[in-house]
């Protein structure tokens, strides 16, 4: 198999072993994060760790009710005007630390005696040692230039701060989310739609709105990673705005809508997304969802909502995988692209 593939398939293990190694740290980020001085939580990221960075402004935002934000680092690097960041706990999320517009994001903060927290895989980056505190991500070594493991484990320490803050409730269904995603991942190859109808799709749009709104956007970075296809992502409202004019016949449409409370708004665009003619494919544990879809791609059922985007991604993954190959691609070695990406 490709890395990606081998990859992809470890991301059960990983979880497991972030969520054994790392809860001693994830309680202490958590405690810091309920001081009395932090108003609110100031987030520096890049690519798939700004869609970790999503899903964080949903759970962090509720298990401490302050407003969750990102960073804008071309303030701290090209033009040297960071902002005061009095009340702010601000967290840096790179896979691989390296990044240096958010490492300057944390040092700036460092300055200002604001706490600081890295989320990184790597414990000697330079994120990780401007840090107060370092949740590592416990992912190993990562080949693919496409992130699946150190994506999951990304939010995987998020789901993990949340879960030290709401308590044993959360812990314990956090626990049991390695063991689901092996059921996923099998659920996901062995109910895989071949694709071959897609194979004249020149791009896509993706739905998810709540806890999966960042699903939606990392779907469509995977697909756009290994396809080079033109891939964006909405919420359900956000596309309503104007976008959906852009939808013609035989466009693909994914809708990333698990059981929750976000689910029926992701579904009022199926009949505005239906008169259009696109073509829809549905990630969902609803049948009512499925049915609905022209592909499906069913996930496990009984996840709770807060950590559906452990699952929902994969079958994200998987269709990016496939697509890719459709087209006679290096799924390993995206063209132009590396694995570590330094931008200031």
């Amino acid at each position: 198999m490709s890395w990606l593939e081998d990859e992809l398939t470890e991301q059960p293990h990983a979880l497991a072993r972030l969520i054994e190694r790392q809860q001693g740290t994830a309680r202490r980020v958590a405690e810091l994060l309920a001081r009395d001085d932090v108003k609110y939580v100031l987030i520096a990221s890049r690519g798939s760790s700004s869609n970790a960075a999503r899903y964080a402004q949903y759970l962090l935002g509720r298990a401490h009710r302050v407003p969750v934000m990102f960073a804008t680092p071309s303030l701290y690097t090209i033009y040297e005007q960071p902002p005061r960041l009095d009340g702010a706990a601000v967290i840096g999320i790179s896979q691989s630390g390296a990044s240096p517009d958010v490492a300057s994001v944390l040092a700036e903060a460092r300055r200002q005696k604001r706490p600081t927290i890295a989320i990184t895989n790597n414990i000697l980056s330079p994120l990780a040692r401007t840090a107060d505190e370092v949740l590592v991500l416990e992912a190993g070594d990562e080949k693919a230039v496409a992130a699946t493991k150190t994506y999951m484990n990304s939010i995987g320490a998020v789901a993990l701060v949340f879960a030290a803050a709401d308590g044993p409730v959360a812990e314990s269904e956090l626990a049991q989310m390695p063991e689901i995603l092996e059921r996923q991942i099998a659920l996901s190859r062995e109910s895989a739609p071949l694709l071959d109808e897609y194979s004249d799709a020149i791009g896509a749009t993706i739905v998810g709105r709540g806890v999966n709104y960042g699903t939606a956007f990392e779907v469509a970075l995977k697909i756009r990673e290994l396809s080079g296809l033109v891939v964006e992502a909405y919420s359900p409202a956000d596309l309503m705005h104007g976008p959906i004019a852009a939808i013609q016949p035989r466009w693909p449409v994914v809708l990333v809508a698990p059981s929750g409370p976000a689910r029926p708004s992701v579904e009022d665009v199926v009949l505005p997304l239906r008169e259009r003619g696109a073509r829809l494919l549905a990630v969902s544990d609803v049948g009512a969802v499925l049915r609905r879809a022209q592909t499906r791609l069913p996930l496990v059922p009984h996840v709770p909502e807060w950590l559906s985007p452990l699952t929902a991604v994969i079958p994200g993954q998987l269709t990016a995988l496939r697509l890719a190959r459709l087209r006679g691609l290096d799924i390993d070695a995206p063209v132009g692209l590396r694995k570590v990406t330094l931008t200031r």
